[in-house]
């Protein structure tokens, strides 16, 4: 199972060369995780960049995976992680459904170097 942080999946879609080594996640819709706030930070950045009909392309492509939800475990166990790794709010939701799904974070935010379960791509500046 497979989480693609936000950086991960705007880079994908600006089809940059840091973006082609999120392909194999992203492309694998069997293993792949979508967290809600993920879909959120997304759209919100292609919708100011490219407008909305790119943005339900984008819904789309997303929902592809499987879209998770807030619920209360999940915002507990956030909470939790979040204070643990000193991570924002929005890291700390997309670490904890990977961790609640058994799934591995691809990324290159710095937030989340050296956490386990990250798979963690090497970018200029970070």
């Amino acid at each position: 199972m497979n989480v693609v942080d936000s950086c991960g999946w705007l880079e994908h879609l600006a089809g940059t060369s840091l973006g082609e080594q999120y392909g194999r996640a992203i492309q694998d819709t069997d293993s792949l995780v979508v967290p809600v706030v993920c879909l959120c930070e997304v759209l919100r950045t292609v919708m100011r960049r490219a407008g909305r009909e790119r943005a339900l392309e984008v819904v789309a492509a997303m929902g592809c995976g499987t879209v998770v939800d807030v619920d209360s475990p999940l915002a507990v166990a956030a909470a939790r992680l979040g204070v643990e790794h000193r991570l924002p709010l929005a890291d700390s939701l997309i670490y904890a459904t990977a961790r609640l799904r058994g799934a591995e974070v691809w990324t290159h935010d710095a937030h989340f170097r050296g956490l386990p379960g990250v798979r963690f791509i090497e970018a200029p500046g970070c």
